[in-house]
């Protein structure tokens, strides 16, 4: 049986994957950060899935996870790992706290490389099997970024370049990095905007315009993607014999081409005008 490592695994599109690749016939070892969601998955997804115990930002955890999986293989190579892990960190950049900013990309970048380095000699061709493959979980917003999103996408167009750095590197070894991109998937991360305390933020130029970001993020996350797509697109990616190198899902396609058409001076006015950010006439 095939075997696929899925960081984030408790929720959204960590879930997703689980689910998609058991139902294809996988074993999946899935990463999550408390014994209460090990137990609930576990139980969920019956004897195909392992939880694996690990914050991806603890380098001695994570290699303790490795450790284990490689003893479960028993001689032959991880088929796959999913770099899904992730958060999401919300506000203005002039004045986000210094510690949310690195908190941020401790998780979504750092974290990811440190993964990578435990897992991937796992995937190396061994016994007669071919090497395996690498999924890295980006977003529409790692080559886009919205305003009052920049932790968030900083951290994703990092993403972007370690994995592609990271692709040209493992052709040496024939281990393929595919790059996948959601949009609005229905999630947590999205439900969690109501959370958001924006109060701080109250006696800035940027009050009105987080409240309207705000709305809008709660609208996007209603009418989301379903994790389970997400799924499947990366099930196709471990699995097609000649995948693309980033595949863009997303429930606009229209908007998304526009974005990627359009000046970037065009867009920024649009986005201006539609969360009160244009400069007030004097």
């Amino acid at each position: 049986m095939k075997s696929v490592v899925v960081t984030g695994a408790s929720t959204g599109i960590g879930w997703g994957c689980c689910k998609v690749l058991i139902k294809k016939g996988f074993r999946v070892f899935g990463s999550v950060r408390s014994e209460t969601d090990a137990k609930r998955l576990a139980s969920e997804f019956g004897a195909n899935f392992s939880p694996l115990l690990f914050d991806v930002t603890d380098a001695k955890a994570v290699k303790a996870a490795a450790t284990a999986v490689e003893a479960a293989l028993k001689g032959e190579p991880l088929f796959g790992l999913v770099n899904n892990a992730g958060i999401a960190v919300a506000g203005p950049l002039l004045y986000l706290d210094l510690d949310e900013f690195r908190r941020q990309l401790d998780v979504n970048v750092t974290g990811q490389f440190i993964v990578t380095q435990a897992f991937a000699p796992l995937l190396m061709a061994k016994n007669g099997a071919k090497p395996g493959r690498i999924v890295m979980i980006s977003s529409v917003g790692g080559k886009n970024a919205n305003p009052f999103m920049g932790p968030y996408c900083a951290s994703k167009f990092a993403l972007e370049g370690f994995s592609e750095s990271l692709r040209r590197e493992l052709m040496l070894f024939g281990i393929d990095v595919i790059v996948i991109a959601p949009g609005a998937v229905a999630t947590p991360i999205w439900s969690k905007a109501e959370q958001i305390d924006i109060t701080r933020y109250a006696n800035t130029p940027y009050a009105s315009a987080l409240d309207n970001i705000l709305k809008y993020m709660l609208e996007i996350g209603r009418h989301g993607l379903k994790p389970e797509k997400l799924g499947r697109v990366v099930w196709r990616a471990l699995t097609l014999p000649h995948p693309k190198v980033r595949y863009t899902v997303t429930p606009d396609k229209v908007q998304q081409v526009m974005l990627a058409v359009l000046p970037k001076r065009t867009v920024d006015r649009i986005v201006a005008g539609r969360l009160g950010l244009a400069p007030k006439k004097t």
